[in-house]
């Protein structure tokens, strides 16, 4: 299942975080009570990132971001405004939740992973 599929703003790249979309808190539950929740993403090679999501806890929206390893990630695939950044989410028959996070960059029109070109 797409959790979520976001073309990346400047903010996104520089700022050691990335916006996330409410309408994709569905995917990453956050434990009543609490305003965060960590979680394990990975990437096309497999390697593990540690990601966080957190909401605000006052104010009428939510305002969700994506932190943790994030910025690790922005720089290990050297990302830039206009990528593009997709996060699955397959359920095991157990019940467990395994994430996965890929980066794509347009060229000539076309989508391209950023994993195959390193």
């Amino acid at each position: 299942m797409e959790v979520m599929n976001k073309i990346l703003s400047e903010s996104d790249t520089k700022n050691k975080r990335l916006e996330f979309p409410a309408r994709s808190l569905s995917a990453i539950p956050i434990p009543d009570g609490q305003n965060s929740v960590q979680f394990v993403a990975f990437d096309m090679q497999e390697q593990q990132w540690n990601l966080k999501v957190s909401i605000r806890n006052e104010g009428r929206y939510r305002k969700p971001w994506l932190k943790g390893e994030w910025h690790d990630y922005v720089l290990q695939k050297g990302l830039k405004k206009g990528d593009k950044v997709i996060l699955t989410m397959d359920e095991e028959d157990n019940g467990e939740r395994i994430y996965r996070i890929r980066a794509e960059r347009k060229h000539f029109g076309f989508w391209y992973s950023i994993d195959d070109q390193q």
